[in-house]
C-alpha cells in the first residue's frame, strides 16, 4: 500500500510576524512548524503502515526550507519526501495549490490513498484536501477522527454536528484528518539522523507540465488583500460599594443597554 501524506510549513502562529507595509509574513523573522493537522494525517498513515505495511510519501509544496519539514516528516517515520519548490509558486491560494499537488501526486502514482490534514494553522481554508480529490476525481472523506483500510476499502469515522458518522469509500482516495484524530509520535533518535542522511527529491514547474502564468499571484483566482493583528482592548469599572448596591447598578446597565438595541 501506498500512503500520500501532504503536508505544509506554517509559521508559528504564537510568534508570527507580519510587514505592516505588504502584509506578508517575514520568513526571516518568523519560526516555522509543520502544520498541526497535517501532522496528525502523517500519524494516521503512520498507523495504517504499522498495520498493514506498505510505503508512506510525504509532499510539501514551498520554498527550499520546507525541506527541514519534510526531514520532520521521514524521521517520523516516511519512507520518502518529495518538495515542489520554484519561484513561480510564491502567492498561491488553495485552488493553485491543489492543482500543483495533483500534478505532483500523479507522478508519484500508483498510490492507495492521500491524506491531508483539514485545515491549516495560517489560512484556515481548509480547501486543498477537498479541491485536491476533485482535481484528481477521486472519492474524498473529510473531518475523519479514526480510519482503516481492508480489501480496497477506506472506512472513516468523521465528524458531523452532533456526533460522528461511519462512511465508507473505494481506493485510491482522499482522506482529511482533524486534529483530535491521533496523537503523533515524536521523532526517534534513529530516525532523526536517518531524516539527515536520506535526500529529499526536488520537482520544479517544469516537471508539472504548468507555466508560471498557471500558478503564483498569476494563476490564483483569490487573492489576500491585507493581513492585519487584531488589537484587543478591554475596559473595566471598580465598583467600590455594598453587593446589593453593586449588583443593582449593573442590572441598570444592562437593562439600559438592551432599551437601546
Amino acid at each position: 500500500m501506498h500512503i500520500i501524506v501532504c503536508v505544509k510549513q506554517v509559521p508559528s502562529v504564537e510568534m508570527v510576524k507580519i510587514d505592516p507595509e505588504t502584509g506578508r509574513v517575514l520568513r526571516e523573522e518568523t519560526p516555522f512548524m509543520m502544520n498541526p493537522e497535517d501532522k496528525n494525517a502523517l500519524e494516521a498513515a503512520l498507523r495504517l503502515k504499522d498495520e498493514n505495511g506498505g510505503l508512506v510519501t510525504a509532499v510539501s509544496m514551498g520554498p527550499p526550507q520546507v525541506e527541514e519539514t519534510l526531514r520532520e516528516a521521514v524521521a517520523m517515520g516516511a519512507d520518502r519526501a518529495v518538495l515542489i519548490s520554484d519561484p513561480a509558486l510564491a502567492g498561491s491560494d488553495a485552488f493553485v495549490t491543489s492543482k500543483v499537488l495533483a500534478r505532483a501526486i500523479i507522478k508519484l502514482a500508483p498510490f492507495d490513498l492521500i491524506l491531508c490534514g483539514s485545515r491549516s494553522a495560517d489560512g484556515e481554508a481548509g480547501m486543498v484536501g477537498i479541491q485536491l480529490a476533485e482535481e484528481l476525481n477521486l472519492p474524498q472523506i473529510t473531518w475523519t477522527l479514526d480510519l482503516k483500510v481492508r480489501e480496497g476499502v477506506v472506512t472513516a469515522k468523521r465528524k458531523v454536528d452532533g456526533g460522528c458518522e461511519v462512511v465508507e469509500a473505494r481506493l485510491p482516495a482522499v482522506v482529511t484528518v482533524v486534529r483530535e484524530a491521533n496523537k503523533p509520535r515524536y521523532p526517534t533518535m534513529r530516525g532523526i539522523i536517518e531524516a539527515c542522511k536520506k535526500p529529499v527529491e526536488h520537482l520544479r514547474l517544469s516537471d508539472l507540465g504548468l507555466q508560471p502564468e498557471e500558478v503564483g499571484l498569476l494563476g490564483s483566482p483569490t487573492k489576500v488583500e491585507r493581513v492585519f493583528q487584531l488589537k484587543k482592548g478591554r475596559r473595566g469599572v471598580i465598583l467600590r460599594k455594598p453587593v446589593e448596591e453593586a449588583a443593582r447598578e449593573v442590572a441598570l446597565v444592562i437593562l439600559r443597554e438592551l432599551a437601546k438595541g
